[in-house]
């Protein structure tokens, strides 16, 4: 029977009632239960699910658990009792917290279904007396050894059904087995196959949109192909000279360029018209480097304006150097061997076509300020003065080209030339490009250089005919047996002395002077007066220092008729070839008129120096030392001159001596005395090797 038990121990600090209830729980694993670490079951099962196979294997030794599990049961029931009323005292305890103090962690391996099931039986336990009780495990045991036969009985009846279970049991197992390694591989592959499909969905969507810009494309062929077709089509328009068509589809690929530039179809339109673009502006530009007439200067500026390129300022500049091109390319084919041809003919060139540029620049370009002002961070242009530039630069080159022929000379066809260039001035001053008051210091520069050189050569040959002269060969009376002054003599004729033909030296520079002096009639500005006054006095002074060593070298081999003629010589030099030379001089040069462009009275002229007349005292010096000392006869002077100036002037013929009026001034009495000479073969000079120059 149930003896007594010793009382349970007190429960520790810390610890719960069920905790001391699982420290002290009575049962004791019979052998129904597996052993721990045995998980050949894996789930704590009812005792009445238990397969009775272990059971019939050893049945006196169960009872024997039961009896004892019974007894440990019944020995526990004060302690349950005690439980129970620490749960009344407490609340009502959870069935599931007696479980766990009961079996603690076999009842939890099962499931909840097995958990419901133990549990419920477990309330009918403590519900039964005790000879219930008592008899419960008999009766299970029954059940149990029942439940054993039944299994048994199945087992044995149905074995194939077993024997083909667990072979389709191994069977699964091997095809999960299979499937497991199956899908291993496909876990493997799917990485690489979902990249696949979305390649493959991704071509499958540019090819359905290519398609669908295919037939699009195909709906809108004739539209794409006259787009297509522009650079070709503004390329036949440049090269055909159709501008304004060339214009117009500039203007329409600008507006499809503005709506479509991410285009690159579009892009590579817009670059081919571009090309034709550029081509069309240098076939405009060349155009203004030709013979063009005014209206197609109009129309080509025009096409340059639409175009849009250049701003006016630069609009200008370029016509000017188109112009300027043509210009200098039609200067640049004038012949330049002959000078006087080159220069006429770029007179007559510059003067016709620059004309005609200046009137094509005036009616297409306007001079007036502009409207509008100029945008901000702009500098204002002065447009106007590109052009009186431009015109600047071509009356300086035209200038420099005629000053460069104008030294190499053109021969005694200077007044000619300076007609054409005055002509030329009074052609431009109805452009307000007047250039006339810059053609008298070239000319004068040109008369001057000229008149200098051939006062040198002058000298020069005098030196030469020096050195070679004898006093012998002159007469024994000087100017016996010339007479006074040929027949016909016109009144107011300036004749030269008749006593220079004595002494041939003299005779052949005085020609050579009066050579140069016709030559400079030709352009004889008034402003040279002084500046060949003064080329006239050095080159008497070299001639009397020529003179000087003359008379150095032979005065010690001279006799007295030789000394005699030496200062005949001398005498006539200073007495009467330097006065014909300030008469010349005069002529070339006259005091009155020299007076008025100074705006003095004649009376006042002697105060501003030797003005149109060479100063005779500066050859009277140097011939002082050879000169025997005798009262000299000398020329009126100036207040004279004066004087007699009106008569004079009344029988000199009239003559303009202005640039302005491309007049020339005369020495006809020079001239047709030079002229007679070469009809009626008289030289000057008695000694025939000694000839005029």
């Amino acid at each position: 029977m149930i003896g007594r038990r010793p009382p349970p121990p007190t429960p520790r600090a810390g610890r719960g009632i069920m905790e001391t209830e699982r420290a002290e729980r009575p049962l004791s694993r019979g052998p129904e239960a597996p052993p721990p670490g045995d998980h050949r079951a894996g789930r704590w099962r009812p005792l009445a699910a238990r397969p009775p196979a272990r059971s019939l294997a050893r049945p006196a030794g169960r009872r024997a658990g039961v009896r004892a599990a019974m007894a440990a049961l019944s020995a526990s029931a004060p302690r349950t009792r005690t439980t129970t009323a620490a749960a009344a005292a407490l609340g009502e305890v959870e069935d599931e917290g007696l479980l766990a103090c009961l079996f603690r962690e076999r009842l939890w391996e099962g499931g909840a279904w097995e958990r419901a099931s133990v549990a419920g039986y477990l309330r009918e336990l403590s519900g039964w007396g005790l000879e219930r009780l008592g008899r419960e495990p008999e009766r299970l045991a029954e059940e149990r050894e029942q439940l054993g036969r039944r299994t048994r009985a199945l087992a044995c009846t149905n074995y194939k059904t077993f024997i083909r279970g667990a072979d389709c049991t191994n069977r699964i197992h091997r095809l999960f087995a299979h499937v497991e390694a199956s899908l291993g591989r496909i876990l493997l592959r799917l990485p690489a196959f979902q990249r696949a499909c979305r390649n493959f969905v991704k071509d499958a969507e540019e090819i359905g949109s290519s398609r669908r810009m295919n037939n699009l494309t195909l709906n809108r062929h004739t539209e794409i192909l006259e787009i297509l077709e522009i650079p070709q089509l503004m390329d036949t328009c440049v090269r055909n000279g159709y501008y304004e068509e060339a214009l117009e589809l500039a203007a329409y690929v600008r507006r499809l360029e503005r709506k479509y530039s991410a285009i690159p179809v579009i892009q590579g339109i817009v670059n081919e018209v571009r090309q034709s673009t550029q081509l069309m502006l240098s076939q405009l530009i060349q155009q203004l480097r030709t013979s063009i007439q005014l209206p197609a200067c109009l129309r080509v500026i025009g096409y340059l304006r639409r175009m849009d390129v250049f701003t006016e300022a630069e609009l200008r500049i370029k016509f000017l150097q188109a112009r300027d091109a043509w210009l200098r390319a039609i200067l640049t084919a004038v012949p330049g061997d002959d000078p006087y041809f080159h220069i006429t003919k770029t007179i007559e060139a510059c003067r016709v076509h620059l004309f005609d540029v200046i009137t094509q620049y005036r009616a297409i370009f306007s001079d007036e300020d502009p409207l509008a002002p100029p945008a901000a961070g702009q500098r204002p242009v002065n447009e106007r003065a590109i052009f009186h530039g431009w015109v600047l630069q071509k009356v300086s080159q035209f200038l420099r080209a005629l000053e460069d022929d104008l030294r190499r000379g053109v021969g005694g066809r200077l007044d000619s030339l300076l007609g054409q260039c005055m002509y030329f001035g009074l052609s431009f001053s109805r452009v307000g490009a007047d250039f006339r008051g810059q053609l008298a210091p070239v000319f004068q520069r040109v008369a001057l250089g000229a008149f200098g050189k051939a006062v040198d050569e002058a000298v020069e040959k005098f030196r030469d005919e020096m050195n070679s002269y004898t006093l012998i060969s002159a007469p024994s009376v000087p100017g016996g047996g010339v007479p006074p002054g040929p027949p016909g003599t016109q009144p107011g004729t300036l004749q030269p002395p008749m006593v220079l033909l004595d002494f041939p030296p003299l005779a052949c520079f005085l020609n050579n002077i009066l050579l140069s002096f016709n030559d400079l009639r030709l352009c004889c500005p008034v402003a040279l007066a002084q500046d060949v006054t003064v080329s006239l006095e050095d080159a008497l002074v070299k001639v009397t220092k020529i003179i000087l060593a003359f008379h150095r070298a032979e005065e010690a081999a001279f006799s007295s008729r030789e000394q005699e003629l030496f200062v005949q010589f001398c005498t006539i030099f200073l007495e009467d070839l330097v006065p014909y030379l300030n008469r010349c001089l005069q002529v070339l040069f006259p005091p009155a008129q020299i007076a008025q462009t100074l705006g003095i009275p004649p009376t006042q002229l002697s105060k501003y120096g030797n003005l149109g007349h060479v100063n005779v005292s500066v050859v009277q010096e140097l011939l002082a030392s050879v000169l025997p000392k005798k009262e000299t006869v000398f020329p009126p002077d100036e207040k004279e001159l004066l004087r007699e100036l009106p008569v004079a002037s009344s029988e000199l013929p009239e003559r303009e001596q202005t640039l302005e009026s491309a007049g020339r001034p005369s020495l006809e009495s020079v001239e047709d005395k030079t002229a007679r000479e070469e009809e009626e073969e008289e030289p000057l000079q008695a000694d025939p090797s000694a000839g005029p120059g």
